[in-house]
C-alpha cells in the first residue's frame, strides 16, 4: 500500500529476507544532511488513519532536522496489498495472515533500508505491538546500527487474548489439528481481527510477542536480554495495564539490565494512543532524541 503524500514525504520500500516489499513512509522536509534517524514501527492497524499522532512526531522532528520513518509493518491494516520480489508474485498481508515468527524480519527490512540510505545513526521506535516487536528484535539481535530505542505503550498481550474464551481456542485448535492453518475463522478473535487459524494461535498459544507483563514475576527473559538504552513511554490512562500505567512501564524497565540508564515517560490524561495529547507526546520524543543526538 502506498501513500498519496503531500511535499516533504515519499514512499520507501523495505524488503524483507522473504521478499515482502513493506511500505513505509519517508518524512524528511526540510531536512538537511541528516545523519540521524527515528524509525517508528507499527503496532496491529497501527496507520496514520488509526494514529494519527505520527504525522506530529513527523513534523516536530523535521522542524529539528531529524527525519523520521513511519514504518508499516504486516499488521499495520487487516489487509494490505504488497508483492513478493523472490516469486515476482502480488500477495495480500496484514493483520488476517501475519506470523509473530517474521516480526525480525519485518523490522530488519526497515534498518536494513536506513543503512543504505546513508544513516549512521538509528533511533528504533515501535508503538504498541509494534514496540513488543522491537523488544523480540533486540533481544535476539544485538544490532550495533541502532543506537537507542523508543517503546511507546508496550502492548498487554494476555490482557488482550483473556477474552478469548474456550470454544475459540479448541477451534483455533481443531483447524489447524486438521491441516487448514491459513482457513479464516468463523470469529474475530479478541473481538476485532478476523483472521486464520495460523494468526490466532499465535497470539493465543505462542509467547513470541508476550514480552511485557504487569506481573513482576512473569517471564522478561526477551527485556534482560537487551543489552541497548532508551525511553519508554506510556499515557496515564492506558486501559490495557489493570489501571496501572506507572507500574506496568516501572516493572518493564526493571528487567532490563541497565534499568537506570532508560527514561521513563508518562503523559499524563491519555490513553494508549495518546489521544489529544499528540504534540505532547511528540515533544517529549524530540527532547529525548535530541538528547541522544548530543551523546552521538
Amino acid at each position: 500500500m502506498k501513500w498519496k503524500l503531500k511535499d516533504g514525504a515519499e514512499n520507501i520500500e523495505a524488503i524483507t529476507k522473504r521478499g515482502i516489499i513493506l511500505n513505509g513512509v519517508l518524512f524528511n522536509q526540510d531536512v538537511n544532511h541528516a545523519d540521524t534517524i527515528v524509525i517508528a514501527i507499527t503496532g496491529i492497524h497501527g496507520n496514520f488513519y488509526s494514529n494519527p499522532f505520527y504525522f506530529n512526531f513527523a513534523a516536530t522532528l523535521n522542524a529539528h532536522n531529524i527525519p523520521f520513518v513511519y514504518a508499516q509493518v504486516c499488521d499495520a491494516f487487516g489487509e494490505i496489498q504488497t508483492q513478493n520480489v523472490l516469486t515476482n508474485q502480488n500477495i495480500i498481508i496484514g493483520s488476517w495472515n501475519e506470523r509473530f515468527e517474521d516480526a525480525d524480519d519485518d523490522v530488519n527490512s526497515y534498518i536494513d533500508w536506513a543503512q543504505r540510505a546513508g544513516y549512521h545513526h538509528i533511533i528504533l521506535a515501535g508503538h504498541s505491538l509494534g514496540a513488543n516487536k522491537v523488544i523480540h528484535y533486540l533481544s535476539n539481535h544485538h544490532d550495533n546500527r541502532i543506537d537507542k530505542f523508543i517503546l511507546l505503550s508496550p502492548a498487554n498481550l494476555r490482557h488482550l487474548t483473556a477474552q478469548v474464551n474456550i470454544y475459540e481456542k479448541q477451534v483455533i485448535k481443531r483447524i489447524i489439528h486438521n491441516g487448514n492453518g491459513q482457513t479464516k475463522l468463523p470469529f474475530e478473535v479478541l473481538g476485532w481481527i478476523p483472521c486464520n487459524a495460523d494468526t490466532a494461535s499465535d497470539w493465543v498459544f505462542t509467547d513470541t510477542l508476550n514480552n511485557v507483563h504487569v506481573e513482576k514475576d512473569t517471564d522478561f527473559s526477551q527485556v534482560a536480554n537487551i543489552t541497548h538504552t532508551g525511553a519508554m513511554l506510556i499515557g496515564s490512562l492506558d486501559r490495557f495495564t489493570y489501571g496501572d500505567p506507572r507500574g506496568f512501564l516501572k516493572n518493564i524497565n526493571d528487567h532490563c539490565q541497565a534499568p537506570e540508564n532508560n527514561e521513563l515517560i508518562f503523559i499524563e490524561n491519555t490513553g494508549h494512543t495518546y489521544q489529544q495529547k499528540e504534540q505532547e507526546t511528540a515533544n517529549a520524543i524530540l527532547h529525548f532524541v535530541q538528547t541522544c543526538m548530543r551523546q552521538f
